[in-house]
């Protein structure tokens, strides 16, 4: 059993793993005592075709590593979000022009985000053990022992868990609650789509958003378990029309879907501070799709964490970052959670409906009120 001592190792290598390595890299870490562990390889993880929402934040943190350029040649930039309810009073509109900036966000595929970082990081020097699977976490007084199902141990001085999963595939934390929702993705057409402008449509059972992709929108679809399995019993043309019935007209008539997928929607966050060892991203808070917040709220751990442990590694570091982010992560998580279960547990037309729908309303007329959700939306709290 060979036993490899590193300053750091991070157990998951998606976006947010690799983003936090490099990110300590450039802030003068020695790269070579940084070890990240993954269980797919770089080419394999190229090959996933799931759709992210970046936050014009998410593209700074790209950028300073060097990755965003590449993600930009395949991403379609989001300059407009059209927020509102479906056959009810209640809208917004933010507009990239009214806060200067180029986006206010972007649509990417998973795939082509970790690839670009992967070729970021290549020339760094980090210590990368892929493809290889973390089997269990011994904390010690002074180390962490992470052990592997090859049968190697690595020690290192801390430990950072960033690999997370979908939920009902992880592990129990502090929150845990079942939306008792579906999520429905796939890439849908419409006739008459409206370049650059993604929609966050509020139903009877759920959000569904439409962000711009390629020529088409990706879609999430949220809806409740018996209506998600009914849905994707459908024939395409049968889906499209309930789409469509479910969507309304703002970009047409729905034309072609691509084949559809589901998954379970929960929020699980707060793994429980430990000494030596700190969750990012989806393995700190997996969140309802809702305002694609997810990945976002992983790159701006991913960036925290870096600051802090490129001036010390120690446990207090460690609390140091807990601090720091709480913030942030409680106003996030709440948000999408509130938005989450006033559709997911509440009868249709319920006062907390109607008063979600007349807080849309309120939202467009109070520029501050506006301007704090775009803000939120794109940097998280600061």
């Amino acid at each position: 059993m060979n036993s490899v001592d590193f300053d750091l190792i991070i157990c998951g290598g998606g976006p947010v793993g690799q983003s936090v390595a490099g990110l300590l890299a450039q802030r003068g870490r020695t790269a070579a005592r940084i070890a990240l562990v993954d269980m797919k390889t770089p080419e394999q993880a190229a090959q996933d075709p799931r759709t992210i929402a970046l936050s014009y934040g998410s593209r700074q943190i790209l950028a300073e590593l060097g990755a965003w350029d590449a993600v930009e040649k395949r991403a379609t930039a989001i300059e407009q979000i059209h927020v509102s309810r479906r056959g009810h009073f209640g809208r917004t509109l933010l507009d990239r022009k009214d806060y200067q900036l180029p986006a206010l966000g972007y649509v990417a595929r998973y795939g082509d985000v970790n690839q670009a970082l992967v070729n970021a990081t290549a020339a760094m020097g980090l210590s990368f053990l892929r493809p290889a699977e973390v089997a269990a976490l011994a904390e010690e007084e002074d180390h962490v022992a992470v052990s592997l199902q090859d049968g190697r141990v690595l020690r290192a001085t801390l430990a950072i868990q960033a690999e997370g999963g979908l939920f009902g595939e992880q592990k129990q934390k502090n929150v845990q609650r079942d939306y008792q929702q579906l999520g429905l993705i796939a890439h849908v057409h419409a006739d008459q789509a409206i370049a650059h402008r993604a929609f966050e449509r509020f139903t009877d059972e759920g959000p569904l958003a439409l962000l711009p992709q390629d020529d088409g929108y990706a879609l999430v679809w949220c809806v409740r378990p018996a209506t998600g399995e009914a849905l994707l019993a459908l024939d395409d043309a049968a889906f499209l029309a309930a789409l469509s019935q479910a969507f309304g007209q703002r970009v047409g008539c729905f034309t072609r879907v691509s084949p559809r997928l589901s998954y379970p929607l929960g929020l699980t966050a707060g793994p429980g501070q430990t000494r030596r060892v700190v969750a990012i991203g989806n393995a700190a808070q997996t969140l309802h799709p809702v305002a694609g917040q997810g990945m976002n709220l992983g790159l701006r751990d991913a960036r925290v964490l870096a600051d802090v442990l490129a001036r010390d590694l120690s446990p207090q570091a460690l609390q140091a970052f807990e601090r720091q982010r709480g913030g942030d992560r409680g106003l996030t998580i709440r948000l999408t959670d509130l938005m989450a279960r006033v559709f997911a547990g509440s009868a249709q037309g319920s006062p907390l409906q109607t008063a979600l729908g007349l807080s849309l309303g309120a939202i467009d007329l109070l520029p501050t009120a506006r301007d704090l959700l775009a803000e939120q939306m794109m940097f998280g709290r600061r």
